[in-house]
């Protein structure tokens, strides 16, 4: 089968570029797979991030994707979609989580031949931070589409508030596997300069900061917990970062919140897993997260909130908790449960388990069953 694959891919960084690479290398075990990506994917003025592309010293998979696509050019438009048509994909997948970039895959989409299906692998249809073109836009790429992939309910239930007749499997996120196994917690808290800290009970907040991911009510939900509680907080703000270290001063957690305000490489991310405890998905708002897939790989269990399709991601009781409402009193109580009843070798065990079935081989067979059903 002839596959043709638009997204993100290297030299771009993130997780979503990570998911792209995972999966083509899956497929292409059995399938012709091409991958084309962008010429420019945001215009420098609209990414919060300090940069779009990976560094020297990521280890990335360098995907040999081709750079056709500028979301701002619409002539760019016209020249990707010709160049995918004249390779005669039978499937054209595309990965959408923003509304941002409707219009330019929207526009590639329509412009293929009626025998190649067009599948959307979908993060998010409704936006955690919503714009007044979300609702256009949304009508205009969904509707180019054959079928859809979704991994959660939640988003497949907001597909389906557009398109009540939409063709949607859902599939839950694989493991993120790439970032080597686990390493001794000692050792990663040595490595990141915290070996003080060995004797203390560690959360974990990982991944890009923004609003909707409710790191002001995890040092909230710290500053209710007592000294033996720390947090690791490891990620790039997009936005102000300095409201949430207010917020520690006020609440006078400083000491115990220790902060890496940056973007972190592939190569480290066994360090913050390793080292942790328990990872903290305390989001207002949400569709999934890929943090997830990475805790799971690392066998750390996860507390997370109730919101989205957040939940899908943990079995409570088994691989962590569940926390019905976004308040830090409630949360500090489902972390004290966790700590008090020694709960994070029981439910390693069990994560191992159940990612033996949540993997990139199971992802894409399911994603070629259902194409084949179109």
């Amino acid at each position: 089968m002839k596959i043709s694959f638009l997204s993100t891919f290297y030299p771009y960084r993130g997780g979503i570029a990570q998911f792209n690479a995972l999966l083509h290398r899956q497929l292409e075990k059995n399938h012709e797979v091409s991958a084309v990506t962008f010429k420019r994917q945001y215009p420098t003025l609209l990414f919060p991030g300090k940069t779009q592309f990976v560094s020297p010293e990521d280890k990335a998979d360098a995907i040999p994707a081709r750079r056709l696509l500028d979301t701002i050019n619409p002539l760019t438009y016209i020249r990707t979609a010709k160049e995918i048509r004249k390779t005669k994909p039978d499937i054209l997948l595309t990965k959408y989580w923003m509304t941002f970039f409707a219009p330019s895959l929207g526009f590639v989409l329509s412009r293929q031949s009626r025998f190649t299906k067009r599948i959307a692998i979908l993060d998010n249809v409704i936006p955690h931070e919503r714009r007044f073109f979300d609702h256009a836009f949304n009508r205009y790429f969904l509707n180019r589409n054959d079928a859809f992939i979704a991994m959660t309910e939640k988003v497949k239930a907001d597909l389906l508030s557009y398109l009540p007749d939409a063709k949607c499997l859902v599939i839950p996120h694989p493991i993120y596997n790439q970032f080597g196994p686990r390493i001794n917690r000692e050792e990663a808290l040595k490595s990141l300069g915290l070996s003080q800290f060995k004797d203390k009970k560690i959360l974990l907040f990982f991944g890009i900061i923004r609003d909707y991911k409710g790191l002001d009510v995890l040092i909230e939900t710290l500053s209710e917990l007592d000294d033996s509680y720390h947090l690791i907080i490891a990620g790039e703000a997009y936005g102000d970062f300095k409201k949430y270290q207010r917020l520690m001063g006020q609440l006078q957690v400083i000491e115990r919140c220790h902060v890496f305000e940056r973007y972190i490489d592939d190569h480290e991310v066994p360090l913050f897993f390793s080292a942790s405890d328990v990872c903290m998905l305390t989001y207002k708002s949400a569709t999934q997260s890929g943090i997830s897939g990475i805790s799971q790989h690392f066998e750390l269990p996860t507390i997370a909130t109730n919101v989205g399709g957040l939940a899908e991601s943990v079995i409570p009781g088994e691989t962590g908790y569940v926390v019905d409402v976004v308040d830090p009193s409630e949360i500090a109580k489902t972390i004290r449960t966790y700590f008090t009843e020694n709960k994070k070798e029981d439910f390693r065990g069990n994560i191992g388990r159940e990612n033996k079935a949540n993997s990139w081989e199971s992802f894409s067979k399911n994603l070629l069953k259902f194409i084949d059903t179109l």
